[in-house]
């Protein structure tokens, strides 16, 4: 998006405004200090939380045992998964982040709008963004690098990841932000907060608060996800070498750990004691590579509240569907009486497409604390279990329900503003395609060639000099061009007979928009290599999913049926499989 008015965040760490700071934790017995290295294997020990303010996040290696196999991975400050930063609604954050692996490094704080609006025209700070050449240059080996941005008009479940090659499978975080002082939730007050967080590392951060001073809490950071015995650079350098899939996790994991239904796990499984008759807010986040996740808890209904930082019409559900990438609150109110009984939370993928998936579950335990018992400590194993019955793998009926019941909260307070009129219409098709076989070399992809995506059949070139600043210095001759099709170049029957040629092409391709244009983006899915849902993201701003449906889009009479009143908010959606979703958002967040 084409705007003046450009700031490079400050090399310097500089002074950072907060509305909370080290007096806040010394009265909540917060303790700052970093963790061991150690303390990666047992994140749910995990205390550091910080509130607005300055950050130092360490990119550094670390020893973590799963599946009775050690390796060496990637973390933050010694964690697996990372530190979460709290924050609320007005916060400035800082984060000087300090690379000491051998790997190149960015951080995406993934769903914030990165700019600055008090009322009056302020400079935005796109360059934190974190996408490796697109807004950045990679933080190198040895080197560090200083994000600088403040949360205005949000406040929700949000995550951190690494943005380049698979570093992002252990190197994330949460993004808890809280809502003004003196704000209420726009729903019952919980008497606690889980935050769940599922990816590929499926990351169920489960963040434990008690409400003490104004709503802010102790919290303990919990997450899901996948776990691979082999390392993960290597798993996807080997997938872009041979052009086939790449090979899948060994394991899906909630909090870090695998559960109990995998080999050596039975101890490595998460365990959660709640109340009678308490409510929890829990926080979901999907930091997964691709897999969408359906979770559920054995015998327990939640309210949805919220998705993507951006509240809803609140609605029950007793499973939820989560694409990657996609945060997502619920409302958990534990049984009145002591059930004497535990009960399984557990979630799987939603996979459609034709190729591999780990198809295994990850299972953690809900416990009820015994009334009658003196001692809170421990977890009993002589209760029974309840187990969640979870949708078949491919229940596109059951996605398609559950995504339908999303809509905007809508009020005064909390409005939906959709864009009523649009500026410009883009219709992309999403995709696998082909790339053939360079010489002397084995490819495993379809017939011999290469696997490819594809966006209106244009497979994205990363370039060597970071996007946002070739434009902003007018230097982008030869580094890309601003003349990416805003529809397919060639159109064929999208959802049907898929065509005989399946090569794609290549480029860095862009499209420009002017401030504050209004637009409608319709992407489409295609069965050139099968159908499949997938899960994208808009970078630097919310959307309203105002349609979707299966097949093809037919721009005569689907329009029609467009929500225009409530749609739900995101900065995530998944396309559905063999189908198509249209968005609409405003321009006005230029990089």
């Amino acid at each position: 998006i084409q705007g003046d008015g450009w700031t490079e965040s400050s090399r310097e760490e500089g002074t950072a405004v907060s509305a909370m700071g080290g007096l806040f934790f010394k009265e909540m017995g917060i303790d700052r200090t970093p963790p061991t290295a150690s303390q990666a294997n047992h994140p749910w020990q995990q205390q550091s939380v910080h509130v607005g303010g300055q950050y130092r996040l360490a990119i550094q290696m670390a020893d973590v045992t799963r599946l009775c196999y050690t390796k060496s991975i990637i973390t933050v400050n010694g964690q697996y998964p990372g530190p979460t930063i709290l924050a609320r609604d007005g916060d400035r954050v800082v984060v000087n982040v300090v690379n000491h692996v051998r790997y190149n490094v960015t951080i995406h704080w993934y769903g914030q709008p990165f700019e600055h609006r008090h009322g009056v025209r302020q400079l935005r700070s796109g360059w934190a963004d974190g996408p490796a050449y697109v807004t950045q240059c990679p933080i190198q080996s040895g080197h560090s690098y200083v994000y600088n941005f403040t949360i205005v008009g949000q406040r929700g479940t949000l995550f951190w990841h690494a943005h380049i090659s698979w570093l992002r499978t252990t190197l994330h975080g949460a993004i808890i932000i809280l809502p003004e002082l003196g704000v209420p939730y726009p729903f019952i007050k919980p008497y606690e907060e889980v935050p769940v967080i599922f990816g590929t590392h499926i990351n169920l951060l489960l963040l434990l608060c008690s409400f003490v001073l104004a709503s802010l809490c102790y919290l303990y950071a919990f997450f899901a996800g996948e776990w691979w015995n082999a390392d993960t650079e290597v798993v996807i350098s080997q997938a872009l070498e041979n052009g086939g899939e790449p090979n899948i996790s060994d394991a899906f994991t909630i909090n870090g750990l695998p559960g109990d239904l995998y080999n050596c796990s039975a101890k490595d499984t998460f365990k959660l004691m709640v109340r009678p008759g308490e409510s929890y807010l829990l926080r979901l986040i999907n930091a997964a590579l691709n897999d969408e996740l359906f979770f559920s808890i054995a015998n327990h209904t939640v309210t949805v509240v919220e998705v993507d930082a951006a509240y809803v019409k609140p609605f029950e559900a007793d499973t939820m569907l989560i694409s990657a990438g996609q945060t997502m609150n619920v409302l958990l109110q534990a049984k009145p009486n002591y059930p004497n009984a535990t009960f399984s939370m557990r979630a799987r993928p939603y996979a459609t497409g034709s190729g591999n998936f780990d198809n295994t579950t990850v299972a953690a335990i809900l416990e009820y604390q015994n009334p009658s018992s003196s001692s809170s400590a421990g977890f009993s194993t002589e209760l029974p279990l309840y187990i969640p019955v979870l949708p078949a793998f491919n229940d596109t009926s059951f996605a398609a329900d559950f995504t339908g019941r999303l809509r905007s909260l809508a009020t005064a307070e909390y409005p939906a503003n959709v864009p009523q009129t649009v500026d410009r219409r883009f219709f992309f098709t999403v995709g696998l395609g082909t790339d053939p076989c360079p010489r002397n070399q084995t490819c495993q992809g379809p017939n011999g060639t290469k696997f490819s995506s594809t966006v209106n059949n244009i497979s994205f070139a990363v370039p060597t000099t970071a996007l946002l600043q070739a434009h902003f210095f007018w230097q982008w001759e030869g580094v890309f061009t601003p003349e990416f099709p805003a529809f397919p170049l060639m159109p064929f029957n999208f959802t049907g007979t898929p065509p005989n040629n399946t090569y794609v092409s290549h480029g860095t391709e862009l499209v420009v928009l002017p401030f504050n244009t209004s637009v409608e983006l319709v992407m489409q899915d295609t069965s050139i290599l099968g159908t499949e849902s997938h899960p994208l993201h808009l970078h630097g701003y919310n959307f309203f999913v105002v349609g979707e449906g299966s097949g093809n889009f037919d721009p005569a009479s689907d329009p029609a049926e467009f929500n225009l009143v409530d749609p739900v908010e995101r900065n995530t959606v998944g396309v559905p499989d063999g189908g198509w979703v249209a968005i609409r958002f405003l321009a006005d967040n230029p990089g």
